[in-house]
């Protein structure tokens, strides 16, 4: 209803209605951001598409992870010609770099359905973009854990979306 070339006077009708209270509805209802507790073991799940990469912060509250801040973003067209271990890598180093200020100087774990990841920072990589981008983690204190896919649902869909 905004889009150029859209008339300046909106026409709210029943449909509009619908949307707004399906939108209200969803933003008060769970799974709402938890605020940060930096005592907590922060989680970050990545995925990254052909699309785009998307990531999840997260923290465990009363056995249930719940999140608190979401991120994503298109990849560039060179970045869309990676290959899938190259695009899954990037989505690491651009989420620890969005989530620094949580991430730095605290053990977190680091979530991801790319299996071959798990042995980011114990392989010796013949990649040098690879290399690169593990060099680039040695600062922070990660525990990588692999996890199935259908676990990933957060991540997955912001690399999509």
């Amino acid at each position: 209803m905004t889009k150029k070339g859209q008339p300046n006077l909106v026409e709210w009708g029943e449909s509009q209605e619908k949307a707004f209270q399906t939108l209200k509805a969803s933003l008060m209802g769970p799974p709402i951001l938890k605020l940060p507790d930096l005592d907590q073991t922060f989680i970050l799940r990545v995925d990254a598409s052909d699309l785009g990469l998307g990531s999840v912060l997260l923290q465990e509250s009363d056995g249930e992870k719940l999140p608190v801040a979401y991120a994503s973003r298109k990849l560039l067209p060179r970045e869309q010609n990676y290959s899938v271990i190259e695009k899954e890598c990037l989505a690491i180093v651009w989420a620890v770099a969005k989530f620094h200020r949580y991430l730095f100087g605290k053990d977190f774990v680091l979530e991801t359905d790319h299996q071959p990841l798990t042995y980011l920072n114990k392989a010796k990589l013949s990649n040098s973009r690879l290399m690169r981008w593990a060099l680039a983690l040695q600062p922070y204190r990660i525990s990588i854990r692999a996890i199935p896919g259908r676990e990933n649902v957060g991540a997955d869909y912001l690399s999509r979306v």
